[in-house]
């Protein structure tokens, strides 16, 4: 069912304030910076190791800014990559009516309802989504 985790979520007002101590401290490579309008987030991934850390800047009224708003800026959640979401939350119970949207690096995600210890649980399809119509006009 889980494959890996995907990435570790940090919350945080400035990406561009914050990378610099991540690329240049840590030394850890900025793979992706990308701007998801739909979320109204932007995200800043960046490699460690096996694991990215995925940095996560609101850019509207979202639920980050009022994480940012109520508990500042930190481990917001932990991503878990998945072969197939409908099929795992087929078999997470209680979470047969989790909404699947797209999230970042067009990977199908979605928040689960169960926050075992407080964490914030999401699911990423390991693979990038490709719908039928997008797959045709490749070929």
């Amino acid at each position: 069912m889980i494959r890996t985790i995907d990435h570790i979520a940090i919350a945080v007002w400035d990406i561009d304030a914050s990378l610099p101590y991540y690329t240049d401290v840590l030394g850890l490579s900025l793979l992706e910076d990308e701007m998801l309008p739909s979320a109204g987030v932007r995200l800043a991934y960046l490699q460690a190791g096996n694991v990215m850390i995925q940095l996560v800047q609101p850019i509207g009224e979202t639920a980050i800014r009022k994480h940012l708003e109520e508990k500042g800026e930190g481990l917001q959640h932990i991503c878990f990559g998945v072969e197939d979401i409908p099929a795992t939350l087929g078999s997470l119970p209680g979470e047969h009516n989790v909404q699947v949207k797209m999230g970042g690096r067009r990977r199908r995600a979605c928040f689960i309802g169960a926050k075992p210890n407080s964490v914030p649980i999401e699911l990423t399809e390991l693979e990038p989504f490709v719908t039928e119509a997008k797959a045709d006009t490749a070929s």
